[in-house]
């Protein structure tokens, strides 16, 4: 299976992206393709809410986000990647999901796996509820298959997250995926 992780943590060496090493060697193990987008680090302007589109492309915008749509589209699995932000994901990552909408048909008719890997500090029950409504509302409007969520509480620091409980759920994760 061909794995998409879209990464969206301005932070090359913190907790999400441990995660996402995490889940990738385990993935790969598994043997799975594993490729992973750092949509912190590329050039991708918000949608313009045009509509130009039509919904299934082409963008009028010419950017990172054509290779983007490419590599979501030969996959069979997308996973989503993001420390919490304000009990959402990064706004990295959010801006490439919108720009989804220039292609929302062809994702819809894959009937795509996916996943969320995230990480917060805050520890509290309620932490990751928006952020995990969002993604259940994704998985339902894309026609996703929801493999998983790795939401990693407490981990507001690589050490943090070194120690806890979620890289492990994070390996359990990539090791299931077949």
């Amino acid at each position: 299976m061909k794995i998409v992780v879209l990464t969206g943590s301005p932070n090359k060496n913190g907790s999400t992206n441990m995660l996402t090493k995490e889940f990738e060697k385990d993935a790969i193990e598994s043997g799975n393709q594993v490729k992973i987008i750092d949509t912190a680090h590329i050039s991708v302007r918000p949608c313009f809410g045009c509509i130009a589109c039509g919904y299934d492309g082409p963008c009028v915008q010419k950017d990172d986000m054509e290779n983007i749509k490419n590599e979501i589209l030969s996959a069979d699995m997308l996973v989503f990647a993001t420390p919490l932000y304000y009990y959402g994901m990064s706004a990295q990552l959010k801006t490439v999901i919108d720009r989804f909408c220039a292609f929302n048909g062809s994702i819809q008719r894959k009937h795509m796996k996916s996943a969320l890997l995230s990480v917060a500090w805050n520890n509290d029950d309620w932490t990751f509820e928006a952020l995990a409504t969002h993604y259940k509302t994704l998985v339902r409007y894309l026609n996703f298959s929801d493999q998983g969520m790795v939401l990693g509480c407490g981990c507001g620091t690589p050490s943090m997250t070194a120690r806890s409980i979620y890289m492990k759920k994070a390996y359990e994760l990539g090791k299931s995926l077949k």
